[in-house]
Order: structure tokens, then C-alpha cells, then sequence
């Protein structure tokens, strides 16, 4: 956490305010280029190691240009409900974390596709963020577990149940999927396992909070054991028997306490 703040605090003037609009711009063109051609994005823009050693260096910023659907309606409601969770989160996380969460995993999709290509050699590795964007719902989800949605704009379910279908659906694509796809999940759930623990606070669980916290719950039981009543002749209290009356005697010289029992009948303290 402190980590995360010293970052914030140092580079945190450097964040794009609302990232997720540029984001969501870049895949309505990848929406558009994939109508005029559905190769389009593949043959040209897609994340591909072997194309950008090979003169096309633009891959590495238009990979971010792959669209979820390029059906119009469906496109609309996804992008829709992405920008709802974009929203959220850097509302919840400040724009600074949102864009360390979105550029770091954009930047760990990149070095993983070419640590693939470098080791398999295969010329046709091809990587987007896809799993990136499933991860940002899994953040979402673990901010806002709660929170109910309309699924399909009809079903009210919680966030929390469509964050299980997400681990369940990369669990599935993991097995299915080849060497490129494997390695994008990974890198996915990474970023968001990093980025979760690295937004918690320890501080509550540190040994030094530990025990001050011990220390304070003792002292509210001593407290709370403390008796407020007690007779000077039997000793007895107010925990001894709740319907007991307690008086202070005023022929008594000082603060002598006595139960019901005693008020009357005992020997008046003279100094």
C-alpha cells in the first residue's frame, strides 16, 4: 500500500483522466475496420512478435484496436457495460491506479507474446487484451461483490456470481487453449493478483497493530469487569445479585457503600 501511494505520488500527475473512452474509441475503429474486412485486424493490427521484427513496429499499439463483437448491438451493450466498470473503478482507485492497472497489464501482454514467440519460434503467436479486460471485471468484482446487476438487461444477479462464470470461463480457455492463450491468462490473472494485494491494507495486520489492538480489548474488559457498587459489610456486588440496592450511610465519616441488607444494621464507621 505504501508502495502503491509513493507511486501515486510521484507519477500520479502523469495519469490520463478517463482512459477507458480512448480505450473504447479504439475498438470502435477495430469495430469498423473488421466490417470493411474481418482479416483486417489479424493481417495488420494484431499483436504479432513476428510482424513487428519484421517492419511492422505499429502492432504494438494497434493490438489494442481488437473489438469484442462485430455485431452492432451486441457491440453497444458490451462496450456499454465496460465503460461502466472502467468508470467505477478508477472512480474507486483514482485515475493513477486505474491507468498502472490497465498499462501494466498492456505492457505484460507485450513482453509475454515475445517471450513465446522467442521460445517456440512459431511466427504466428497472436495476442490482445482480451484477458485483460475479463481481469478488470474480476477487479470489479472484488470491489464491489455486492452490487447487482441486470444481466441481459432482464436477470438481476451479483456481481460476484458473474465473477465465478469469468474464472470459470478462463479456467476452461486455459485448458483449451493454446501455448499464446495460456500464457495471456496468466499474465491477466497476475496483474490482477498483484494489483489486489498491492491495494490492501497490511497496516491493520502489522504485529505493531496487533497488539495495540489486544491491548485496547483488554483494557475494555477490565473496564467492562469493574464493578460500580459493592457493600463494606458482605463485600458482595451488583454482578452478585442485579436486584441487590446499594446506599452510601451519611452518618458514615467518608464513602462507605451498603448493600440493603446492611444499610441499617451496620456499625457507623467514626474517625
Amino acid at each position: 500500500m505504501n508502495f502503491m501511494n509513493k507511486l501515486e505520488r510521484r507519477f500520479g500527475k502523469y495519469a490520463i483522466p478517463n482512459l477507458s473512452m480512448y480505450l473504447i474509441a479504439l475498438y470502435a475503429v477495430g469495430a469498423v475496420l473488421s466490417l470493411v474486412s474481418s482479416d483486417f485486424y489479424w493481417l495488420y493490427l494484431s499483436l504479432n512478435p513476428y510482424a513487428i521484427l519484421h517492419g511492422q513496429p505499429w502492432r504494438i499499439v494497434t493490438f489494442l484496436m481488437a473489438t469484442p463483437s462485430t455485431n452492432l448491438i451486441f457491440l453497444i451493450f458490451v462496450l456499454y457495460f465496460y465503460y461502466a466498470i472502467c468508470r467505477s473503478l478508477e472512480q474507486a482507485w483514482g485515475s493513477f491506479r486505474f491507468n498502472l492497472y490497465i498499462f501494466t497489464g498492456v505492457l505484460g501482454t507485450i513482453i509475454a507474446a515475445f517471450l513465446v514467440y522467442f521460445i517456440t519460434k512459431n511466427p504466428y503467436i497472436y495476442m490482445d487484451i482480451y484477458y485483460i479486460n475479463l481481469s478488470l471485471f474480476l477487479a470489479y468484482a472484488a470491489c464491489f461483490p455486492d452490487l447487482q446487476v441486470l444481466l441481459y438487461m432482464i436477470i438481476p444477479i451479483k456481481v460476484k456470481w458473474l465473477a465465478y462464470a469469468d474464472v470459470a470461463l478462463l479456467i476452461w480457455e486455459f485448458i483449451q487453449g493454446d501455448i499464446g492463450s495460456r500464457v495471456a491468462i496468466v499474465v491477466a490473472l497476475l496483474n490482477f493478483i498483484v494489483f489486489f494485494f498491492a491495494t490492501r491494507n497490511y497496516a491493520k495486520i502489522s504485529p505493531k497493530q496487533v497488539k495495540r489492538r489486544r491491548t485496547y480489548i483488554k483494557e475494555v474488559k477490565k473496564t467492562t469487569q469493574t464493578t460500580r457498587h459493592e457493600c463494606a459489610i458482605c463485600h458482595r456486588t451488583e454482578k452478585d445479585d442485579p436486584n441487590l440496592e446499594f446506599r452510601f450511610c451519611s452518618k458514615c465519616d467518608g464513602n462507605y457503600e451498603y448493600c440493603q441488607d446492611h444499610l441499617f444494621s451496620h456499625t457507623h464507621v467514626k474517625k
